[in-house]
């Protein structure tokens, strides 16, 4: 069985196989006490795992955690066992390599049921983003090296379920296709099947809101979804309506100006014009915004905002204004908070956006990231339509782009016929 041009899970019998499985499950770790801090994307991983496990399958996992350019979190997946045992309710085994002789011979001593994680992939040279962005091999060149001609061998096909890492271009994600019958697993489906609605046909009003500090990202998904006739409105807060305010004219302050141009966004001003002045009746501006003064916290309307204060927030007229577009949307999508939600002082603008999409009888898909992250500290995920794990592979899906893991899966497709 295939979706959109891709095998799923329904279409191989996996009884008594060994099946290479790439999740991603990078995870908030806190060093010192050893422990995972969010499981957000184990929980959404377990499903096809647990389906594989069930239908006889020798699991091997891969993942990866971290980033080899940062050092954030980077780390081994040993954490990351006992959250799985617990949410599997069975033994997970592990080997601290990923495609040495240990790792090799433990894949080879699985039986039909058992589950074995990989270390961090990312311990290998050629999984590293420094690697990707430097040699930017084809997935021909990808299927050579070191990991897929050790691992690809043992194995008798292979399972992508890593939407939210569909935009890396790295041998575990893109390199097995080229040598083994491949499909994407359960949560991939889900996240592909639900983006893939949002922006053919969601439900009308669609309402994106678009916040945060990841600007490039904001401003191409912006041009995207208005381009294409997505969005009937896009709500702005955080940085990103900082920089369409000042786009638009209206004086942001030194501070936040400063703020703009030492992180070098301010080319995206100039980026912003075109938009506002062609989509200026979808793109909605904070009417206030919020600062702080000795730690407490303080308002004013856009036109009259202090231009010594950094602006770290929406307004509570802005505030209650998107609230009731989000209500009385269909569809709702949101990738980015409306402030610095971390602090108590800055944090009631997100807080107010994010009960309203909880409040809706509207569709709500949250976007990744930072927007996961709020939604977890207010307790509201059971009433979101959708928590997508995916950050930056969503934020390059509804941009228009093809997944490079997308591409390799359709290419297996054709390569490794199932039906």
């Amino acid at each position: 069985m295939k979706k959109f041009g891709i095998y799923t899970l329904d279409s191989l019998d996996v009884s008594g196989k060994t099946v290479l499985l790439r999740v991603d499950i990078n995870e908030p770790i806190d060093r010192a006490a050893d422990k995972i801090t969010d499981d957000t994307r184990i929980r959404g991983c377990v499903p096809t795992i647990q389906e594989l496990r069930d239908r006889g399958a020798k699991v091997v996992v891969m993942a990866h955690q971290g980033s080899d350019i940062e050092y954030k979190n980077y780390y081994t997946l040993r954490p990351h066992v006992s959250v799985l045992e617990q949410l599997l309710g069975s033994e997970v085994k592990f080997i601290a390599d990923v495609c040495g002789p240990a790792a090799q011979d433990a894949i080879r001593s699985l039986q039909p049921g058992e589950v074995l994680l990989l270390d961090n992939v990312r311990f290998m040279a050629e999984e590293q983003t420094l690697f990707e962005r430097s040699l930017k091999l084809t997935h021909e060149q990808q299927a050579d090296t070191l990991v897929v001609r050790t691992l690809a061998p043992l194995a008798d096909c292979y399972v992508c379920d890593a939407f939210a890492a569909a935009h890396r271009d790295q041998p575990t994600l893109c390199g097995f296709e080229q040598r083994l019958p491949s499909m994407m697993g359960r949560l991939f489906e889900k996240e592909y099947s639900v983006i893939s609605s949002l922006m053919e046909a969601p439900d009308r009003p669609c309402v994106f809101v678009l916040g945060g500090a990841k600007i490039a990202d904001a401003f191409m998904m912006m041009q995207t979804v208005l381009d294409r006739g997505i969005a009937d409105k896009v709500l702005s807060g955080g940085v990103v309506a900082n920089i369409l305010l000042a786009a638009k004219g209206e004086n942001i302050g030194e501070a936040s100006l400063g703020f703009i141009k030492k992180q070098g966004y301010d080319g995206f001003i100039e980026t912003a014009k075109p938009l506002l002045e062609k989509y200026g009746e979808k793109i909605v501006l904070p009417a206030d915004l919020a600062y702080t003064e000795e730690g407490k916290r303080g308002e004013a309307m856009v036109g009259s905002l202090p231009g010594d204060k950094m602006l770290v927030d929406i307004g509570a007229k802005t505030a209650a204004a998107y609230r009731e577009a989000i209500l009385g949307a269909k569809t709702v999508f949101v990738n980015g908070p409306m402030g610095i939600f971390e602090k108590e002082e800055t944090e009631f603008g997100t807080r107010a956006v994010w009960q309203a999409l909880a409040d809706t009888e509207g569709y709500t898909v949250v976007g990744g990231g930072d927007s996961v992250t709020a939604t977890n500290k207010y307790g509201l995920g059971p009433q979101m339509g959708y928590i997508c794990t995916g950050g930056g592979a969503l934020i390059r899906f509804l941009s228009g782009e093809e997944l490079p893991v997308v591409r390799a899966l359709r290419h297996a497709a054709q390569a490794f016929p199932l039906d």
